[in-house]
């Protein structure tokens, strides 16, 4: 009776499930005949049945028990089919990348047919005989394709270049597919970041949001009125309802209260958008900084002077404003084996190289020492006001001096004391690095900052209540670590260090933020 219970208790409601399965009665019997159960089969995914059962649905471990009649699968034949739908460039670029590198890691072989530009299948091959272990059915077009097709069950897996809607959301709810919005419904694998773009020989090399904002929205036409002799602006945007567009539109376009121009011209691919741009010194584009082709990227600027590049640093960290997590977002149910070993595989230490090479920005953490923050510095000790006197900067460099700062940070969804996307998988990248000894004999620092807006005083509490409820969050998701071996500490400098100008709301939302500072104990 244990057995059989344990048998259908197992993995209740996260299960996934095989095409084609008959829908036939079955009767599935536990292995030590104390109890027996009959249905219809609904799925099997190699390793759980699911059943429509007298007692509802139900899902049964395949491996406690004995199948028989029509509708049993037959389960030595199983191969899972894996259909993906969603962004062309992270299909079509990264993903086999990681494929190909997952399959010479775990004795397969990668075997491509390709049906057209958008549509491709990768077979998993066992180099030791011959059989298939799981075909993968791409199928490209747009993120709020590939979403929409995890909706209508037409996908098992979307990725995308942005986060869902509140009507994504609302839609999968009220289909009964859960929250798609929910932490364990989607795994980041990768970073890129949406960059303006203009052509080479334009000499404007940097452009603050405001602007960019009021540029695309017809606003500003000329680009004497950005700093350079007269010249129309020719504005350039990928399709609609590409992820990278959509993200413009709501992170820029709709958080400054514009609406795009309809002078803007849309592109199909990304090559053709960086194209457009770099042949027209008049042009300027929203691309990704995984496809700036031939065109260059601008800086984003505040009014105060301080300006941000999107290196891959200030990408890994969000200090650039217009970070874009590479996102896959999974079915409310389990994958089949082979699915979740490749996820994880596309997050460990081994993928990083191949993320890299594939001209996206990988999920390494990297360490950034005191002689590489001049600008942090300079910007700590301009900006200070008289709520942040010279001993607190004083403080500050002395605490930076034989520390280094990890190339992640943690960042809060505006208005909410929920961590923003990138951030909830920063806590899984550092607790998995804590558990494997990375930094045993090591300290860190949990160091938490704040925007300039209020009391200097509350703002230094604020930081530091962030910081200290990211280190608990690292410390729960790290159950494994040796705690005898990490000392993890606490620390703030509230406004002490803006990494942009208060005078916009994506400015103050860059500088709130929690560090990590590590250093040999």
């Amino acid at each position: 009776m244990k057995m059989w219970r344990a048998a259908v208790l197992a993995a209740p409601f996260l299960v996934g499930w095989a095409w084609g399965v008959a829908a036939e009665d079955v009767t599935l019997m536990a292995r030590d005949g104390s109890l027996e159960i009959s249905g219809t089969v609904l799925g099997f995914d190699g390793e759980f049945y699911r059943l429509d059962t007298i007692y509802g649905e139900l899902t049964v471990d395949g491996t406690a028990v004995s199948c028989s009649g029509p509708g049993c699968p037959d389960v030595a034949a199983y191969v899972p089919e894996l259909r993906i739908a969603g962004a062309r460039r992270m299909g079509a670029v990264l993903m086999p990348a990681l494929i190909e590198s997952f399959a010479a890691r775990q004795g397969y072989r990668a075997a491509l047919e390709i049906v057209s530009d958008t549509a491709f299948t990768y077979s998993l091959i066992e180099k030791a005989t011959g059989r298939p272990a799981a075909h993968l059915h791409f199928d490209l077009s747009t993120t709020r394709e590939g979403l929409a097709r995890l909706l209508a069950d037409e996908a098992d897996l979307a990725l995308a270049l942005r986060e869902p809607t509140l009507e994504e959301i609302a839609a999968h709810r009220a289909a009964g597919l859960g929250e798609l919005d929910g932490h364990h419904r989607s795994v980041i694998i990768g970073l890129d970041a949406l960059v303006p773009i203009v052509a080479p020989g334009n000499p404007v090399r940097r452009i603050s949001m405001e602007d960019l904002a009021r540029v695309f929205a017809g606003e500003v036409t000329d680009w004497k009125e950005l700093g350079w002799p007269e010249g129309p602006i020719a504005l350039h945007l990928g399709a609609v309802g590409a992820g990278s567009a959509e993200l413009f539109e709501a992170r820029v376009m709709a958080r400054h209260g514009r609406r795009l121009s309809p002078a803007v011209e849309r592109h199909a691919s990304a090559e053709e958008l960086a194209d457009a741009v770099a042949r027209d010194v008049f042009a300027i584009g929203i691309a990704t900084a995984s496809e700036l082709g031939n065109a260059r990227p601008m800086a984003l600027a505040g009014g105060c002077g301080i300006f941000t590049a999107p290196d891959p640093v200030s990408v890994k960290t969000e200090d650039y404003p217009l970070t874009m997590p590479l996102f896959v977002y999974l079915p409310p149910r389990r994958l089949p084996l082979v699915m979740r070993e490749f996820l994880r595989f596309a997050r460990s230490p081994a993928a990083q190289a191949v993320i890299r090479r594939a001209g996206f920005v990988d999920l390494g953490l990297g360490r950034i020492g005191l002689e590489r923050q001049g600008v942090r510095l300079a910007n700590a000790i301009s900006a200070a006001g008289e709520e942040t006197p010279l001993s607190e900067l004083q403080r500050l460099v002395w605490l930076m001096r034989g520390v280094e700062r990890l190339t992640l940070a943690f960042r809060f969804r505006n208005g909410t004391a929920e961590l923003d996307a990138q951030s909830r998988s920063n806590i899984e990248l550092l607790a998995d690095r804590l558990e494997a000894g990375e930094f045993d004999d090591h300290r860190l620092v949990f160091v938490g900052f704040s925007d300039g807006e209020g009391p200097a005083a509350a703002n230094l509490a604020l930081a530091r209540r962030r910081a200290e409820t990211v280190r608990d969050a690292v410390l729960r998701a790290a159950p494994l670590a040796d705690r005898r071996r990490i000392l993890t500490t606490v620390d703030a400098f509230g406004e002490a260090m803006p990494l942009a100008c208060d005078d916009s709301e994506w400015g103050r939302a860059v500088n709130r933020r929690v560090e990590v500072w590590v250093a040999h104990r």
